[in-house]
């Protein structure tokens, strides 16, 4: 039987180095990349059977990049593998399609377990965060609510930059796009989220984890 081949999206070269020699020992581990566009690329070029990919990423997020990754192909297999033990984050992971979610503490335990059953269309979540997730489902907290869900990509972009403090004029250079359409985007967010500020939407942004802190 053939090996489970794997693509790696992470920015923290240490991290994907510990992460490549515990892969290669049980799966054919084709690409590792670094951020979210480059993760969107190599799935697209390499083909592997399953991702495995952090959230907090330069360029797109884990979140953002799955979102994208599934308008291709529907049926691409992801597991996140982060440190953020928030339901709200997990709550996120799994609406975007992922099919793990594995903390970075427990890699070592758990990562090939949650790319096992991700090769055969099975979710894994980490025990340390699946009960806290089952009971945030429990309590109502439909996804369909989620706030974020309401911004366009693009709006995201924009977003974060904004609360990496870098102007209107700035932003656009670097999205290659004009100050005035970064300005729509930004009182488009304001009104989309019922913010009256530049302060409140920097705080909606944090608060709901737009910004990985």
């Amino acid at each position: 039987m053939s090996r489970i081949s794997v693509l790696l999206a992470d920015d923290h070269r240490i991290v994907a180095e510990g992460l490549r020699r515990l892969l290669e020992a049980e799966f054919k581990l084709v690409g590792v990349v670094e951020d979210g566009r480059a993760l969107l690329t190599a799935a697209q070029e390499l083909k592997p059977d399953v991702i495995i990919s952090d959230i907090s990423m330069p360029e797109l997020n884990g979140v953002e990049a799955l979102e994208e990754l599934r308008k291709v192909n529907p049926d691409v297999k992801l597991v996140f593998l982060t440190m953020h033990h928030n339901t709200a984050y997990a709550r996120r992971a799994l609406d975007a399609g992922a099919l793990g979610y594995v903390l970075k503490h427990s890699a070592t335990e758990e990562l090939i377990m949650a790319v096992r059953a991700a090769s055969m269309g099975r979710t894994f979540v980490s025990p340390a965060i699946a009960g806290d997730l089952m009971q945030a489902m429990r309590d109502g907290d439909d996804a369909n609510e989620d706030p974020v869900r309401k911004l366009t990509l693009r709006q995201r972009e924009i977003l974060k930059l904004l609360v990496d403090g870098h102007s209107a004029k700035v932003i656009a250079a670097r999205l290659e796009i004009s100050a005035r359409t970064v300005e729509f985007h930004k009182y488009s967010m304001m009104e989309t989220l019922g913010v009256t500020s530049s302060a409140e939407l920097i705080r909606f942004a944090l608060q709901n984890g737009v910004i990985e802190i």
